[in-house]
Order: structure tokens, then sequence, then C-alpha cells
């Protein structure tokens, strides 16, 4: 069991490869290394943290949280002041405003909410002490001290959510890489503080995973599954996907075209009476969990962009 501020071993096999994969692939120096890596520690409360999250309640305690009047009050207020800019984006990337908006502040209360915790610490202590995930957060930490190099950013200085997400689109480190962009034309891609560059980022991500501007991103399909093959690929989550045609036939309603015909996923909502309400996720949705890889998370974005959109 490890304890909170325990001293991080160094000299294990594990950060003796890293370190050196460091110097030989990347080109970071040894002296600067030893820098940055003295002391660290592990943080507990990040790994407390990351077996009690949000997304793993039902959603009727899960939509509370961010479908709020202060939310959608919000919301609206930075549609307003972000006119021009989400204009362009629309234009340029073809992404719609309220859903920018929506998981702007769902990830960070538009901006407000950066998290707490020390980045470098965060991804060292899952690294260290998280097996599970381990080799996942292995790759975030190259990542960061890449991005921080790339940037000109102490990586020491830097904070985060305990999943090691960081900045007002709250990236992990290799989302930020391939996915943020400079749209405020200062040369920079700044998630922290330059609204236009963290809106069209997030916009630029969805639209790099498929995302069709105009197009559904869910329909209602009723309070139960009638057929085998959606019950099959309601079970799969995410992996699970049907043709249009197949969930029309089986659940006896009519649904909008899918674009390229591509299919659908089968999401469940959990209702408080213990009942269920089912919608099909359409390409759109799919590309929201590509964001966050949460059919819950997904459905909330979609449902407060339709309150922005009232």
């Amino acid at each position: 069991m490890v304890e909170d501020g325990q001293a991080i071993d160094l000299s294990s096999p594990r950060y003796q490869e890293l370190l050196q994969e460091l110097v030989t692939s990347h080109g970071f120096g040894q002296e600067e290394l030893e820098r940055i890596f003295a002391g660290v520690t592990i943080k507990k409360r990040v790994l407390e943290l990351m077996d009690t999250q949000w997304e793993a309640k039902p959603y009727f305690e899960y939509f509370p949280r961010f479908v709020t009047p202060q939310m959608i009050e919000q919301g609206k207020r930075q549609l307003a002041d972000h006119r021009e800019v989400l204009d362009r984006i629309e234009n340029e990337l073809g992404v719609e405003r309220e859903i920018v908006i929506a998981i702007w502040g769902i990830e960070s209360k538009f901006g407000a909410h950066k998290g707490a915790f020390g980045l470098f610490q965060t991804l060292n202590t899952m690294f260290d002490a998280y097996p599970r995930r381990s080799k996942f957060y292995r790759k975030q930490l190259i990542e960061y001290l890449l991005l921080c190099r790339e940037n000109e950013v102490d990586p020491l200085t830097i904070t985060g959510s305990y999943g090691g997400a960081f900045g007002q689109t709250q990236f992990i480190p290799s989302s930020f890489r391939l996915y943020a962009v400079d749209f405020d034309g200062d040369g920079r891609r700044d998630v922290w503080e330059s609204v236009p560059d963290v809106l069209a980022s997030i916009a630029n991500y969805l639209q790099r995973f498929g995302w069709t501007f105009n197009a559904p991103v869910y329909r209602e399909i009723g309070a139960r599954l009638k057929g085998e093959m959606l019950e099959k690929a309601y079970a799969q989550g995410r992996k699970g996907v049907v043709s249009r045609a197949a969930v029309e036939k089986i659940q006896n309603v009519d649904l909008p075209p899918s674009p390229e015909n591509k299919d659908l996923t089968i999401v469940g909502l959990e209702l408080p009476d213990g009942g269920m309400r089912y919608v099909a996720g359409y390409p759109n949705f799919q590309a929201i969990t590509k964001w966050n890889n949460s059919n819950r998370y997904a459905m909330v974005v979609t449902e407060l962009a339709e309150k922005l959109r009232e």
C-alpha cells in the first residue's frame, strides 16, 4: 500500500527505462531530467479519485451535476460573448457552437476550474502506483514533457485534474499535441488562457473524429430493447453498432438518415424509478465518446447543448 508523499523510486527498472528513453529517443539532457524528477512523490488522493469517477454513476445522478440552471445561464452568456469566434469555428471546423460551449462548461466551468493537482506529480503517481493504467500514463508522461518543451513551459508549474488533464479544454497531454490549435494567430496553442484556442481546439478534436455539421446526435428509441441484436449491441457498449435500418425495424421507430449511412450505437440511460431510457447514438454522438469514453458524458454534453439552443 502506497502512502501519500511517498518518494518514487527513480532507480527502479521502469524509471530507468523511462529516463533512458527520454534521453535517447527524445533528446532530453540528463541534468535537465534530474532537475525535473528530483524529489517526485506519490499523491495518494489521485489514486482514490480514480476509483470513484462520476461517469460510473447512473445517469439520473450524473445529469443534474452538469445540466443546472446556472450552467445553462452561463453557457448562453458565453454563446453571446464569443459569437464571432464561434461563427468562425462553425464555418472553418464545422462543429455546432452549442456543443463546443457545452463541452467547455462541463470540462472546466468555462475556464474557472482547470484542476488543482500538480500535473507532473499526477502523471508520475499514475505511472508508478496505478498498475491497471501504468502503460497509458507512461505515454502521457512522455507526451507531457514533450509538450512542455515545445511550448516553453516548466513541467513543474502546470496544474490539472486527478486524471492528468489540464487547461480549459482538459486535454490529456497526447490529445493536446494532436488536436490543440492556434486560433487567435499568436503562434501558440494556448488552452490555458486563449478562449479562441480553447474553443477551436474542442471543435478540432470532434471534427477529426468525424463530426458532421447539422447531422443528428441521437434519437430516442424507447423504454426497452425489443430484439436480441440490440441487446447484444448495448451490452458491447461503444463497440456495439447496428444499422439504422435494423434499429428502425426492431424498435418500430422512424429515424433520420445517418451520415454516409454509418452504424449507430445503442445507449441505455438509467432513470430514478429503475427503468431505462434507450437512445440510438449517431456518429456525432460517437465522436463525443472519443473525447470522453463514457456514453453518459456524451449524452449530458448533448442535452446541455439542447438547453443552450432553446
